[in-house]
């Protein structure tokens, strides 16, 4: 099947048998691995993805359904002044980044941070409830949320003064 698509804002064309997933699409056909193989049933988070702007887990996804979607992934994410304000919010707040459950986290908390610019421990709790790290305790992940929303806010701030 031949599947049209747009990929951290390039247009891509490929032919993938329609079950695959997008996953491994992305993996195999990209190189790109900043999501990975986790549970490969949309449970635990670490294969996230932007998937028409919502964040999605890539090993659920089946290569029929990218046909004229939007994918974002955390290699695309990161080039953003957005993930710069997340990854200083996390260091500031001592998150570790152990490099598996990163594309889970960031994304998600992007996704918080873009409809909810200062988030409640409570609402970013919920937000981050589909990640499954283990290298990182929530508490710490709240703190680097909101530090990052902070960041965000501040250099906003200056580049509307």
């Amino acid at each position: 099947m031949t599947i049209s698509f747009i990929l951290n804002g390039e247009d891509e064309i490929i032919n993938a048998d329609p079950s695959q997933r997008l996953i491994d699409i992305l993996r195999n056909e990209f190189h790109l691995c900043g999501a990975k193989s986790g549970c490969l049933a949309g449970r635990c988070g670490v294969c996230s993805v932007m998937f028409n702007g919502a964040v999605s887990p890539s090993c659920i996804i089946p290569a029929f359904r990218i046909k004229a979607s939007e994918i974002i992934t955390i290699e695309g994410f990161s080039k953003n002044d957005e993930y710069k304000d997340i990854i200083l919010g996390f260091k500031e707040a001592n998150v570790e980044n152990c490099g598996y459950c990163d594309a889970g986290k960031i994304l998600t908390a992007e996704s918080l941070l873009s409809q909810n610019k200062l988030p409640s421990r409570n609402e970013i709790t919920a937000a981050l409830g589909g990640i499954k790290c283990r290298c990182t305790e929530v508490s710490s992940l709240c703190d680097g949320v909101i530090a990052a929303a902070v960041i965000r806010r501040r250099r906003l701030n200056v580049r509307n003064n």
